[in-house]
C-alpha cells in the first residue's frame, strides 16, 4: 500500500529541500521545517496503518476532469472530387478539463460503419489520407474520439469519387490460330476493390461481342481467350466496380486470326449401304497439313479408333450397327468433323422365342419355340439355318421347338439362338431372355380358428391356408344356411380369413373350403370335421331354473330350505349366484363343473319371506338369470301340538326324577340288609 503514495511524499520532500535552500531566516525556516515535517510524519504514519483514507485522499487530488465538447471531421478538398485526388480526413476535438496538461486521444477513423485506422496522440487532431482517392473509397466516414472512459462521435460525412481509372489490355500474341488461345491480360493498376473484368471483340464489320466476363478479388485479371472468328479484328476491356458503375475503354489491340484447314475426309469401303455379316472399311484422315492432328472415328458418342493424321477402321457388320459415322480432326482447341450414315440390312430377322402355355404350372408340358422371318431367301436358305435352345447361358437343345415337362429345375432364363451362313459370311443372332417360373400348384388346405377357441352364437375367425400354391390363391368357404365367403389372397404370408358364427357344434362339419390358383385344375378342399383337436368349443349356459325343497307352500317356520339354481346346456365350469329380488344384494356364490348349485336357508323364519332369483355364468362370458321365486306364508305350528309338546316333555323330566330317586332308594336298602344277612 505504502508504494501507492510513495511518489506523493517524494514530491513533499523535494518541496522541504527547497525550503531549506530558500529560505535563510532561522525562525521562518525553523517554523516551515518543523511543519513540513509534522505533515510528513502523519503522512507516513497513516500510510502505514491506515492506507485507504490516503489512497482516497491522494485519488481525489490527483483526478483530472474532462468533458469531450465537440467532434468535428473534415473531408479535404471537399466531400466530392475526382478519381485520383487526394483526400485528407481531418477529424478534431473540443474538450474542457481542469488540468494544465493536455491528456491523451485515441482518433478512431470508421467507412461504412468498419473501423479503417486507429491513431493515438497528445494533440487535438488527427488526420487521414487518401493518396489517391479512387471509386472504391466512395462511402460514408466517421471519426470517434475516446478520452480516458469518455467516447464522442462526429457527424458522418459522405464522399463521393467519381471517375474509373481506364484499364490497360496485353495480349501475349497478336497472330493466332482459329481456335487457338491468348492470354489476356487487364489491369486497373490504382483502383482498389474487387473488379468485373469484361472482354470484348470489335470485327472489320463494326460489330462487336462479348468474349468473356470473369471476376477478380483485385485490380488485374489474366485470363485465355480463345477466338474463333477467322480475319483481323481489335480486343479490348473494360471493368465493373460494384455500386460505382464501369469504365471507360482500354486500349485497343489488333489480332488477326488465321484458319486452319483440317477438315477431315471419310470414305466408307466399299460401301455406305451393305447387308449384315459383310465387312467395310472407314478411312478418316486431314489432307494437306503438316501439324499433328489427331482424327477420331466416333459413333453414338463412343470412340471407335483414335490415330494422328489419318485412321482405318474395318469391322464386319452386324444389326445394330445402322447408324451415323464422325470422323472428327482436332488441333488444339479446334476441331473439324465430317459425318456418314451407313445402314446395315438384315438378312434375318432376330430370333422370337415363345413359351407355352403363357400360365405355366409345374407338371404342365413346356414348349418352347424359337422363330425367325428371311428378309433376302436369295442369300439365305430356310434350311441352312441352325437353332438352339439355351437356358442361363447353357445349351440345353438343338433344334427349332423344345418340348419338356415343368418342374422347378427348369424355371430359368431361356434364350434361342439361330446361326445363318450367307455366301460372303456367316453370323449368329441371338433372341431377347424369356423367363420361364412354372407356378406351383396349391396345396391342400388346413382350417383352423384363430385362438384356438370357439364360442358358440358368438363370431369367431376362421383361416383357411395352404402351405405351397404361387399367388394368387382363392378360398371359398362353404357353410351351414348357404353360407358363402371368397378371399383371394395376393401377398405372401397373407391368410384368408373369415368370419362365421355357429349355434351349435354339428354345424361346424358343415364347413367346406376351397383352395384354387388353377382353372384347369380342381380344387383342393378341407371340412369342419378336419379342425385341429386342440380347438376348444364352449357352449353358452342356458337361462337357470331356481327351485326349492321343501316346495314353497310346505315349507315351515324353523326348518331348513334348499334354493336349487340348475341349467339344462353349457360348457363348464358353471357360476351361480343367489341374489334377493327385494334388494337386487347377492346372497353367495359358488363355482361347479355339475349343472346344479344349492343355498340352505337354515332354521327359516319370517324374515326370510321375499323373492328369490338366480344367476347362471360360463367361460362364454354370457350371464343369464332365473325367474323370482318368492317366499312367503311360512307355516306355524297348532296350539294342541304345542301343548302335546310341553306336557310330553313335562312327563319326560318327570319320569327322569323318579329313575333318580328309585336309584337312591334301592342302594340306602342294599346297605342296610348286608348286616342281617351276615348273621
Amino acid at each position: 500500500m505504502l508504494a501507492l503514495y510513495l511518489p506523493f511524499l517524494y514530491h513533499c520532500w523535494y518541496l522541504l529541500s527547497i525550503t531549506i535552500v530558500v529560505f535563510c531566516c532561522p525562525l521562518l525556516l525553523s517554523y516551515l521545517l518543523s511543519i513540513t515535517i509534522a505533515v510528513l510524519l502523519f503522512i507516513t504514519i497513516v500510510g502505514i496503518y491506515c492506507p485507504l483514507p490516503l489512497l482516497v485522499l491522494i485519488t481525489f487530488l490527483t483526478i483530472v476532469a474532462y468533458i469531450i465538447d465537440k467532434v468535428g471531421l473534415s473531408l479535404l478538398p471537399g466531400s466530392s472530387v475526382d478519381s485520383g485526388t487526394n483526400v485528407t480526413l481531418l477529424c478534431k476535438v473540443t474538450i474542457s478539463h481542469d488540468s494544465a496538461s493536455e491528456p491523451t486521444y485515441r482518433f478512431h477513423f470508421t467507412k461504412n460503419d468498419q473501423e479503417i485506422i486507429q491513431l493515438e496522440t497528445h494533440v487535438d487532431r488527427a488526420s487521414y489520407d487518401l493518396l489517391p482517392a479512387r471509386a472504391a473509397d466512395t462511402g460514408s466516414y466517421g471519426c470517434h474520439v475516446t478520452v480516458q472512459q469518455k467516447r464522442k462521435s462526429s457527424q458522418e460525412k459522405t464522399l463521393t469519387v467519381t471517375g474509373l481509372e481506364k484499364p490497360i489490355l496485353h495480349l501475349n500474341k497478336t497472330r493466332v490460330f482459329e481456335s487457338e488461345e491468348v492470354v489476356a491480360r487487364c489491369s486497373a493498376p490504382s483502383e482498389k476493390g474487387s473488379l468485373i473484368f469484361y472482354f470484348h471483340q470489335r470485327f472489320r464489320s463494326g460489330d462487336t461481342q462479348e468474349v468473356k466476363r470473369a471476376m477478380s478479388s483485385g485490380n488485374t485479371l489474366e485470363t485465355r481467350l480463345a477466338l474463333k472468328h477467322i480475319g483481323d479484328s481489335h480486343l479490348y476491356c473494360e471493368y465493373e466496380l460494384p455500386l460505382v458503375g464501369r469504365s471507360n475503354y482500354s486500349n485497343q489491340v489488333q489480332v488477326l486470326v488465321k484458319g486452319m484447314n483440317i477438315t477431315p475426309v471419310m470414305n466408307i469401303l466399299p460401301s455406305a449401304e451393305v447387308y449384315e455379316g459383310e465387312v467395310i472399311e472407314v478411312v478418316c484422315k486431314v489432307v494437306g497439313v503438316d501439324m499433328n492432328v489427331d482424327v477420331f472415328l466416333i459413333k453414338d458418342r463412343k470412340i471407335l479408333k483414335r490415330a494422328s493424321v489419318s485412321l482405318s477402321h474395318r469391322f464386319r457388320t452386324q444389326e445394330g450397327d445402322s447408324g451415323e459415322l464422325v470422323c472428327k480432326a482436332e488441333w488444339g482447341s479446334l476441331q473439324k468433323e465430317t459425318y456418314h450414315t451407313i445402314t446395315v440390312n438384315e438378312l434375318i430377322s432376330k430370333p422370337r422365342l415363345t413359351v407355352e402355355p403363357p400360365d405355366l404350372f409345374e407338371g404342365d408340358i413346356l414348349r418352347m419355340t424359337c422363330s425367325v422371318s428371311v428378309h433376302v431367301p436369295e442369300r439365305i436358305q430356310n434350311n441352312s439355318l441352325k437353332y438352339s435352345i439355351y437356358k442361363d447361358h447353357k445349351e440345353v437343345y438343338q433344334g427349332r421347338v423344345y418340348n419338356t415337362l415343368a418342374t422347378a429345375a427348369k424355371n430359368g432364363n431361356y434364350t434361342c439362338k439361330v446361326q445363318a451362313s450367307s455366301p460372303s459370311s456367316s453370323f449368329v443372332k441371338e433372341s431377347t431372355v424369356e423367363v420361364v417360373n412354372a407356378k406351383v400348384p396349391v396345396s391342400k388346405p388346413t382350417m383352423r380358428v384363430v385362438g384356438g377357441t370357439i364360442v358358440l352364437e358368438k363370431p369367431f375367425q376362421l383361416i383357411c391356408h395352404s402351405e405351397e400354391g404361387s399367388l394368387p390363391i382363392s378360398y371359398t368357404l362353404h357353410g351351414p344356411k348357404n353360407y358363402k365367403k371368397v378371399k383371394v389372397v395376393t401377398r405372401p404370408r397373407e391368410a384368408a380369413i373369415f368370419k362365421v358364427t355357429v349355434n351349435k357344434t354339428s354345424d361346424l362339419s358343415n364347413f367346406l373350403c376351397h383352395a384354387t390358383n388353377h382353372e384347369k385344375l380342381p380344387p383342393e378342399s378341407v371340412t369342419g370335421h378336419q379342425l385341429p383337436v386342440s380347438t376348444v368349443i364352449i357352449e353358452p349356459v342356458s337361462k337357470p331354473v331356481l327351485t326349492s325343497d321343501p316346495d314353497m307352500k310346505d315349507i315351515t317356520e324353523r326348518h331348513d330350505v334348499t334354493l336349487y339354481c340348475s341349467v339344462d346346456r353349457g360348457s363348464p365350469p358353471f357360476t351361480f349366484t343367489w341374489y334377493n329380488a327385494d334388494t337386487r344384494a347377492s346372497i353367495t356364490s359358488e363355482t361347479s363343473f355339475k349343472r346344479r348349485g344349492a343355498y340352505v336357508i337354515s332354521d327359516v323364519g319370517t324374515q326370510h319371506n321375499g323373492g328369490y332369483y338366480c344367476v347362471s355364468n360360463n367361460p362364454a362370458n354370457t350371464t343369464k338369470s332365473s325367474a323370482v321365486l318368492t317366499i312367503a306364508g311360512i307355516k306355524t305350528m297348532a296350539g294342541w301340538k304345542k301343548a302335546l309338546i310341553a306336557i310330553t316333555c313335562l312327563l319326560l323330566v318327570v319320569a327322569l326324577i323318579l329313575v333318580i330317586a328309585f336309584k337312591k332308594h334301592l342302594i340306602s336298602f342294599k346297605r342296610k340288609r348286608g348286616p342281617e344277612l351276615s348273621v
